[in-house]
C-alpha cells in the first residue's frame, strides 16, 4: 500500500530503476509522486495503461491502483507483438525467427517496456472507478523505438522548436453512430478481424445543420459533450453532418501533442460509451451501408513564433502571402502525396477522394474553398489566420498525421518553397492527383527520400511492411463486385 507520506512516494520513485537510469527526469518525478499521492486519496480502483499503437489504437493493461507506484518505479511491460500488428491484429513480422525484420527488435515476441505519462492520467467519467494514463512504449533499455508514434511526434516537434517555431492545430473530426442491432457474437462470427455489427441509423441524413435533427439526436449528443468536458477536452461545437446519424465535433486550438493525445481520447472515449449504450460508433471513413456519406478529418494550422506567439500566417495588408505561409502551404503540397500512407491510412479512404463531394481529389490550394485540399482562412490583421488540410481521415493515426505536417511543411520554409497560386475551380484546375488506393500511397512512401531521410529507413520499411499485409488482405479478398461479375457468366 502505497504511504501518505508524499517524501516518502518521491523518495521511492526517485530510487526506482526509471530515475535512477534517466529515464524520467526531475519534474517527472515531482509529477508521478503527486499523481500517486493524488490516486491514493481518491475512489479509482482501477488505472488502464495504455500507449497509442501504429494504428492509432489504444491497446495496454490495467492495473489496481495500489500498483500505480510500481509503473512509475519500474515501469510496466507488454509483447512487443503489439507493435508489429496490422489492422486485423494479425502480428506481420516473423517473430518466431532469428530475424523478425524490425530494427532493434529480437526474435521470441519478447517485451518492451510501457513509460507512464503522469500528466496524461484521466479519470473515466464514465467509468468513474477507473482511469487512464498514456505510455510510450520503449526498448527494455529504455531507448526509444524508432516507430513509436508519440516519439515520432515528439522528434518532429522538436525540430519545429530548434527554428524558433511552435505549431497550433485545431480539430473537426466527422464520424458516425448507429443504433446497434445485431451485435455478432456468435462463434462463427469470431474471425479474424470478426464481423461487422448489424446497424440502423439513428436518425435520417441529408439534413445537414438542422435543428430539429440535432434536438432529435441531443441525448447521444449531450452525453458525448459531457465526457468530452468531463475528460478535459476542449470542445467546441457539436454539429450534425450531411449523412445519416453523421456527426462533426470541433475543438479549440492546442498544441500538437496535446491534441493527438485528445484524439486518441475523443475516438476511443466515443466508441466506449457509445458501446455501453448498444450503439455503435464508426470512424471508418466511408462505411458500406446504404446512402452512407464519407467522413473526413479536417486539421487546422498556424504557426507562431515561439517567443512572441506572434502568428506568421497573417497576410500582409494587400492579402499577400507571408513568407511563412506560402512556404508551409507549399511543403505540404509538395509532400502530400508521399505522406497520404500517414494521413489516409486504410483501403477505404481512398473512396472520400471523389470531386464535388467536398472532398479533395487532388493536390493544390484555394482561398475558402472546400473543395481545395488545403484550404487557406488568412486575412489581414486576423490573429487566426490559419489554413485547413482537408486531406485527412477519421482513422489516421494522430501522432503520425501531425509529424506529416510539421515535416512536410518546415522542408517547404527551409527549401524556401513558394505556394502555387491558389485556385478557384479545385475539380477542374489541372494539379496532381492524389493517390487512387492504398497500394499507390504505400508504393510513394516506400520510394520517398524525403520521408527516408527525416523519418529514418526503419521507419519507412516498419510501416510498409505493415501496410503492404493489410494490402495483400484486402487484394487477395473475393469481393461482392467479382461474385456478382462472374459466378454466373462463367
Amino acid at each position: 500500500m502505497v504511504t501518505d507520506d508524499m517524501t516518502e512516494v518521491k523518495r521511492q520513485i526517485a530510487n526506482g530503476p526509471l530515475a535512477r537510469s534517466g529515464i524520467l527526469d526531475v519534474k517527472s518525478v515531482e509529477l508521478a509522486a503527486a499523481l500517486v499521492k493524488r490516486a491514493t486519496e481518491s475512489d479509482i480502483e482501477t488505472v488502464r495503461v495504455l500507449f497509442a499503437d501504429q494504428n492509432g489504437i489504444l491497446r495496454g493493461k490495467t492495473i489496481i491502483a495500489d500498483a500505480l507506484l510500481s509503473i512509475f518505479t519500474n515501469g510496466l511491460t507488454a509483447p512487443v507483438t503489439l507493435l508489429l500488428k496490422d489492422t486485423s491484429h494479425r502480428t506481420v513480422f516473423p517473430v518466431w525467427t532469428e530475424t523478425p525484420g524490425v530494427d532493434g527488435i529480437p526474435p521470441g515476441a519478447g517485451d518492451i517496456l510501457m513509460l507512464p505519462d503522469p500528466k496524461t492520467f484521466r479519470t473515466l467519467p464514465w467509468s468513474p472507478h477507473s482511469a487512464w494514463v498514456f505510455c510510450d512504449p520503449r526498448f527494455k533499455s529504455g531507448e526509444v523505438i524508432p516507430f513509436s508514434p508519440r516519439d515520432i511526434l515528439k522528434s518532429a516537434i522538436n525540430k519545429l522548436s530548434q527554428h524558433k517555431l511552435s505549431l497550433v492545430v485545431g480539430l473537426e473530426v466527422e464520424f458516425h453512430i448507429f443504433d446497434r442491432i445485431d451485435p455478432m457474437l456468435s462463434h462463427s462470427h469470431a474471425t479474424m478481424p470478426g464481423q461487422s455489427v448489424k446497424t440502423q441509423n439513428l436518425a435520417q441524413g441529408y439534413q445537414f445543420l438542422t435543428e430539429t435533427r440535432y434536438d432529435e439526436l441531443e441525448p447521444i449528443i449531450d452525453e458525448l459533450r459531457r465526457n468530452c468536458i468531463a475528460m478535459g477536452l476542449p470542445i467546441r461545437s457539436m454539429e450534425i453532418e450531411m449523412g445519416p446519424s453523421q456527426f462533426e465535433f470541433t475543438f479549440e486550438p492546442a498544441d500538437p501533442l496535446t491534441h493527438a493525445d485528445n484524439m486518441v481520447t475523443f475516438r476511443t472515449m466515443v466508441k466506449e460509451i457509445c458501446s455501453r449504450r448498444n450503439l455503435h460508433a464508426t470512424f471508418m471513413c466511408r462505411p458500406n451501408i446504404p446512402n452512407s456519406s464519407s467522413s473526413g478529418w479536417h486539421l487546422h494550422q498556424s504557426l507562431l513564433n515561439k517567443d512572441t506567439g506572434q502568428n506568421l500566417m497573417m497576410p500582409k495588408e494587400n492579402g499577400e502571402l507571408s513568407p511563412t505561409a506560402s512556404g508551409w502551404i507549399a511543403g505540404l503540397l509538395a509532400h502530400a502525396a508521399e505522406s497520404c500512407l500517414l494521413t489516409t491510412p486504410t483501403v477505404n479512404g481512398y473512396k472520400r477522394y471523389r470531386p464535388n463531394q467536398l472532398a479533395p481529389d487532388r493536390i493544390l490550394w484555394g482561398q475558402d474553398n472546400r473543395g481545395a485540399m488545403i484550404r487557406g482562412l488568412m486575412h489581414p490583421k486576423d490573429p487566426a489566420s490559419r489554413i485547413e488540410n482537408r486531406v485527412a481521415e477519421t482513422t489516421a493515426n494522430p501522432y503520425f498525421f501531425f509529424a506529416s505536417q510539421i515535416l512536410s511543411g518546415l522542408d517547404g520554409l527551409n527549401s524556401k518553397m513558394f505556394a502555387p497560386d491558389p485556385v478557384e475551380t479545385p475539380y477542374k484546375t489541372e494539379a496532381q492527383k492524389l493517390p487512387r488506393n492504398l497500394l499507390d500511397a504505400i508504393n510513394l512512401f516506400d520510394r520517398s527520400s524525403f520521408y527516408r531521410d527525416v523519418l529514418g529507413d526503419s521507419f519507412v520499411d516498419y510501416l510498409t511492411t505493415l501496410k503492404r499485409a493489410e494490402w495483400d488482405r484486402y487484394h487477395q479478398a473475393v469481393s461482392e463486385w467479382e461474385q456478382n461479375e462472374y459466378f454466373g457468366l462463367f
